[in-house]
């Protein structure tokens, strides 16, 4: 029992990374979002509040470091630097790939992919935030709307939890929480949001 799941460790560190990696990520976005809106009302937000985002954001980078590193070194599916790095490199679920280079087998690691550079984009343009113009970081930012839904697709595509129950039930959870909180924001009034900064960017302007 031991050496097998010794065995198994790069596998289960794999899948585990990724589910929490997911979770930190939507996390962020749902809190993100909540600064960003009228939801939070009061003036003098408390710094923990904003800084609470900024460190999902760096945590979800360790997950996204320690997920890599999993695959890495599992010994069941080889994948190199081409594998994680190369958007077409990895031919992961071999048995999936009748439809040949664009086929089903290569898609969740394209997604893995995509969303890994996305990622990496979002937050360091944050760290570098003082350095780069609002509009700028401003728009890069917007890229976590589509790195949630890449996110969500490498998850049930890649994973091989997608099937549990619990799971399904977070996913749907976390996702219809992000699309209120989108379509909040986009209902709310324009006028409040153009007068002035959102929290998150006062914050990271900081």
């Amino acid at each position: 029992m031991i050496a097998e799941i010794s065995t198994k460790f790069a596998w289960y560190m794999a899948r585990s990374s990724g589910l929490v990696e997911w979770a930190i990520l939507t996390a962020s976005i749902v809190w993100g979002l909540a600064l960003s809106t009228r939801l939070i009302r009061r003036k003098g937000v408390p710094a923990w509040l904003l800084d609470l985002h900024k460190f999902l954001g760096t945590l979800s980078v360790v997950f996204l470091a320690i997920h890599l590193f999993a695959l890495w070194i599992d010994n069941y599916v080889y994948f190199g630097a081409r594998e994680l790095f190369l958007p077409w490199g990895s031919n992961y679920k071999p048995l999936s790939t009748a439809l040949g280079p664009l086929g089903a087998g290569r898609m969740p690691a394209l997604w893995g992919v995509i969303g890994m550079y996305l990622l990496l984009a979002i937050q360091v343009t944050s760290w570098m935030m003082k350095h780069l113009s609002r509009k700028l970081w401003h728009r890069i930012h917007l890229l976590s709307f589509p790195l949630f839904v890449v996110a969500t697709l490498h998850a049930f595509t890649a994973g091989a939890d997608n099937a549990n129950l619990l799971v399904q039930w977070l996913a749907l959870s976390g996702g219809l929480l992000v699309f209120f909180l989108v379509v909040f924001r986009l209902l709310a009034p324009r006028r409040a949001r153009a007068s002035r900064p959102t929290s998150v960017e006062t914050a990271a302007a900081a």
